[in-house]
C-alpha cells in the first residue's frame, strides 16, 4: 500500500487547484475551448495529440460544464475510510474506518480544520496542524484515484503521447504521459494512461515513481464506469476497489463543521 501515498506530495499544489480555472482558454476556430486548461498548464511542452485526446476524455466523461458544475461528491477507499467533499468550498470530511472512529475536517483552500478520535476533539494546536495535514494529503490521494481523468490539463501538468498499446484486458488504446512541473515535493513522479480508442475512456494507468524509470511501479485497471450525477466515474482498481461513489446534488453543510 505504500505506493498508493506516492503521488500525494507531487499533487498538493496540482489538485489544490480545481477551482482556480483560466478565465480565458485557448481559442479554438475563433471559439473558446470547451475544455480550457488550468493556469500553469503546461501548453507548450504538451503535445497537440496529448491535448486533444485529454479534451476527448474530458467529453466522454460528461464534459468539462458538467464537471465544474458537479459540487458534492462521497466515496469509499479502498474500504479504509469514506470522504465527503464539497469541490466550490474546498470543506472535506474524512471518516477513518479505524477502531478509535477518527473524523478529519479539513478545508482544503485554507488548511483549516477539526479532528475528532473516539467522540472527543482534539484541542492541541500541534496535533491539530499535524491531523489536518495529513487529512489534506488523503484527500489529495484519494480524489487523484477516482477523478484523474478530469485532471489532465491541471495547473504543473505536461501531457505527451507515447505509443499506441494495448491494456492488460486486450483494449486498443492511446498512451499518454503525465509528468508534473513545479509542483508539491516530488514533481519527480509521473503517469502512463491507456484511453480507449473506443470510447475516449481511461482504462488503464501506471504510476512510476521518478520520471526516469523505464519500470512502472505499479499497473492498475480503471474500469467500472457509471454515470453519477451529469458524470462517469469507475470506481475498480483490479484487487482494490473505490465504492459507495455518490455525487448528491446537496450536502448539509454542518457536516463539514461539527463531529
Amino acid at each position: 500500500m505504500k505506493y498508493l501515498y506516492l503521488s500525494i506530495l507531487a499533487l498538493i499544489i496540482l489538485f489544490s487547484c480545481e477551482t482556480r480555472q483560466q478565465g480565458e482558454g485557448p481559442q479554438k476556430n475563433g471559439k473558446q475551448s470547451p475544455n480550457p486548461p488550468a493556469e500553469g498548464f503546461d501548453v507548450t511542452g504538451s503535445d497537440p495529440k496529448a491535448i486533444e485526446i485529454a479534451d476527448k476524455v474530458m467529453e466522454a466523461m460528461g464534459g468539462r460544464k458538467n464537471w465544474d458544475n458537479e459540487r458534492y461528491f462521497t466515496w469509499n477507499f479502498f474500504g479504509s475510510r469514506t470522504l465527503w467533499w464539497d469541490k466550490l468550498n474546498g470543506d472535506v470530511r474524512i471518516q477513518m474506518h479505524n477502531p478509535d472512529s477518527t473524523i478529519i475536517l479539513v478545508n482544503i483552500f485554507n488548511k483549516t480544520g477539526r479532528v475528532f478520535s473516539q467522540g472527543a476533539e482534539y484541542t492541541q494546536p500541534d496535533s491539530v496542524t499535524k491531523y489536518v495535514k495529513r487529512g489534506e494529503g488523503i484527500w489529495i490521494n484519494d480524489a487523484y484515484w477516482l477523478f484523474m481523468p478530469f485532471k489532465l490539463k491541471d495547473t504543473g501538468v505536461t501531457i505527451t503521447y507515447v505509443r499506441e498499446d494495448t491494456t492488460q484486458n486486450g483494449i486498443l488504446s492511446d498512451v499518454l504521459q503525465l509528468t508534473f512541473r513545479d509542483v508539491g515535493n516530488t514533481p519527480q513522479n509521473k503517469y502512463h494512461i491507456w484511453v480507449d480508442r473506443s470510447d475516449n475512456l481511461v482504462k488503464q494507468w501506471a504510476f512510476y515513481r521518478e520520471n526516469d524509470m523505464s519500470e512502472p511501479n505499479f499497473i492498475t485497471p480503471w474500469v467500472g464506469y457509471e454515470k453519477y450525477g451529469s458524470i462517469l466515474l469507475a470506481g475498480d482498481r483490479g484487487q482494490r476497489k473505490i465504492t459507495n461513489i455518490e455525487v448528491p446534488e446537496y450536502m448539509n453543510e454542518s457536516q463539514f463543521r461539527d463531529f
